[in-house]
């Protein structure tokens, strides 16, 4: 796990290669179908190199709680080791994560937030704000191109902005830059501060979690690597 930007998505995918693993993703914003370029979803050449779940479950503004994440991906994990496989869960939604490792138990009474469950290995990716910054900078530069104004396009189209899947990702931005109402530059200036408004959330989630050893990108796979060979 780890914010926004942060890399976990190449080197999950690093790892899960190397211990026969799938991947479940832990993305609010990934479960939509046609947020492809603008949620930062796993492109289809890494979806080809590890099989990965979570991902396009249902349309943008359909309702989808984190209960039903949970059931899903509790499910997946079943699947996933029925297969001899490990199942690697990867993203940056808190709340999904930590509903699956204390095993939340909704609509009856208060979840347990005293232990985690001894099945999960919590790993943290940890970049220094500098680094996050430049990070999400370049990416938001290699989001804006015309793929993203086409995918734009084509959702406003379909489901309109009633949706807060719509109002709370690149594509507003994207449409207002299409529109005239901002110049690209501000458009990408606005786009890098909710990023890294996002990543500053999802880190104070995190920092509620003590369970979770927290390392720079660079040390996170052979420290998987060892745990997993240890075992």
């Amino acid at each position: 796990m780890g914010p926004t930007g942060s890399g976990k998505t190449g080197v999950a995918i690093e790892i899960a290669r190397e211990i026969n693993a799938e991947i479940i993703s832990a993305d609010s914003r990934a479960i939509y179908q046609g947020m492809d370029i603008g949620t930062a979803k796993p492109s289809v050449e890494e979806q080809k190199l590890v099989p990965h779940w979570g991902i396009d479950l249902v349309r943008p503004g359909e309702r989808f709680t984190v209960a039903d994440w949970k059931e899903y991906a509790e499910k997946k994990i079943k699947e996933i080791e029925e297969r001899g496989k490990i199942a690697m869960v990867v993203g940056g939604t808190g709340l999904y994560i930590d509903a699956l490792v204390y095993d939340y138990k909704f609509g009856v009474g208060a979840p347990d937030r005293s232990s985690v469950c001894i099945n999960y290995l919590l790993i943290g990716v940890k970049t220094p704000s500098v680094e996050l910054r430049k990070r999400l900078k370049k990416r938001v530069d290699k989001m804006f191109t015309q793929e993203l104004y086409d995918e734009t396009k084509k959702l406003v189209k379909k489901y309109g902005w009633g949706s807060q899947a719509m109002k709370s990702n690149i594509y507003q931005y994207a449409w207002k830059y299409l529109q005239g109402e901002m110049s690209l530059g501000e458009a990408k200036e606005k786009c890098f501060y909710a990023d890294w408004h996002l990543a500053k959330r999802q880190m104070t989630w995190f920092k509620r979690t003590p369970e979770i050893t927290w390392l720079a990108l660079e040390k996170v796979k052979p420290h998987v690597l060892k745990y997993i060979q240890d075992e």
